[in-house]
């Protein structure tokens, strides 16, 4: 019986029977182990199928409370004032650095405006965005936050990397994503360091959904996401030139965003970390050009999330297949032993492969 079947009969039952504890137990096999020499065994069966359904019941009613009133509440959270995005000219290697003085200048005003706010918290980290040395390619302080940083030399990068995060990040978690982005540009100068010139562009450029909500197991938040990723690679064809190759390295729900915007889209390789699903059934119909790489940790809890594609109530529940299946028909390559959080570890497997692949270096990236 297939997943979806299985789900729809859980359901129908209230989550009892032997659809609900995965074909295990006295009712999956009919009841007969029970009644097997124990002519009073329906009524201990029918109990603990009583206690064991309250039990799942309860489970998932504590499910849906963590999925529905968690972001609720985090919603009613009050809005930390922040200025209007500066408004820019288009951009090309010639207005780059107009950009970047632009974009710090806002941050320093949506610092003052946190600070005023009694916010230190955004204040510091719109403080540390507003510094000399920081290149912002866009800046939102508004909400959640929206920030597009590049490190290393953009206009003359031959290799650009375009980091694009998943879950719970946001200005006020922007600081590990910088160090994720800040540990790739390191080890692209380590590899090569008499290589093509790189550049990496830590892309926060959409609202991410919150790891316990109902928006991290639909495509909503990457659909949404999909046309400004869009922009931001026409921005740094506009800046870098044809010549430039740029990789997408996509991780956890970054890689849904990647899938909903990859058709068409002119990248050269399309790599997904930690992911559970593209949205898409296979690498095929992602309908891209690019190369598209998949690889998990040894470590990652995300290999047990179930690769599901279900219409339940009118909306898309899950990401389909498995991208480091065969199935789904990506270049797998090793990530090491790490958990959902290490992909970028100085150091690790799966941040020397991705800087190979960044790199052009296809030969030489590991695989299981």
């Amino acid at each position: 019986m297939g997943s979806a079947s299985k789900y729809r009969r859980a359901v129908a039952d209230g989550g009892r029977g032997a659809v609900a504890d995965g074909g295990r137990g006295a009712v999956a096999d009919g009841g007969h182990r029970a009644d097997r020499g124990d002519p009073d065994g329906w009524w201990r069966r029918a109990d603990r199928g009583h206690r064991v359904g309250r039990w799942r019941r309860a489970a998932l009613a504590a499910l849906v409370t963590g999925a529905v009133v968690l972001p609720l509440s985090a919603a009613v959270r009050p809005d930390i004032p922040a200025p209007a995005p500066a408004s820019l000219a288009p951009l090309s290697a010639a207005t780059l650095d107009e950009a970047y003085a632009a974009n710090r200048a806002n941050a320093a005003e949506a610092s003052r405006m946190a600070a005023a706010h009694h916010d230190r918290s955004r204040a510091a980290t719109d403080r540390r965005l507003a510094a000399p040395t920081r290149h912002l390619l866009h800046f939102d302080g508004r909400g959640s936050g929206r920030v597009t940083e590049v490190l290393g030399d953009l206009a003359r990068a031959d290799r650009v990397a375009v980091l694009v995060p998943g879950s719970d990040t946001g200005l006020d978690t922007y600081g590990r994503f910088h160090a994720a982005a800040s540990a790739l540009h390191r080890q692209l100068a380590s590899q090569a360091p008499a290589g093509p010139r790189t550049a990496v562009v830590a892309w926060l450029g959409y609202e991410t959904p919150g790891t316990v909500s109902t928006t991290v197991t639909t495509t909503g938040r990457a659909e949404q996401a999909a046309p400004r990723l869009r922009a931001l690679v026409a921005d740094l064809r506009a800046i870098s030139g044809e010549g430039a190759r740029i990789s997408l390295l996509c991780h956890s729900y970054g890689s849904v965003v990647c899938g909903r915007s990859a058709a068409g889209l002119d990248v050269d390789d399309i790599a997904l970390v930690g992911s559970p699903g593209t949205g898409a059934d296979t690498a095929a119909a992602l309908h891209t050009r690019a190369r598209v790489w998949a690889g998990r940790g040894g470590d990652d809890w995300v290999e047990n999330v179930p690769h599901l594609d279900l219409d339940l109530f009118g909306t898309t529940v899950g990401f389909g297949t498995d991208p480091v299946s065969p199935a789904f028909g990506a270049r797998v390559f090793t990530a090491g032993d790490g958990g959902h959080s290490d992909y970028f570890r100085p150091g690790s497997t799966s941040l020397t492969n991705l800087a190979r692949i960044v790199l052009g270096e296809t030969k030489a990236v590991t695989h299981d």
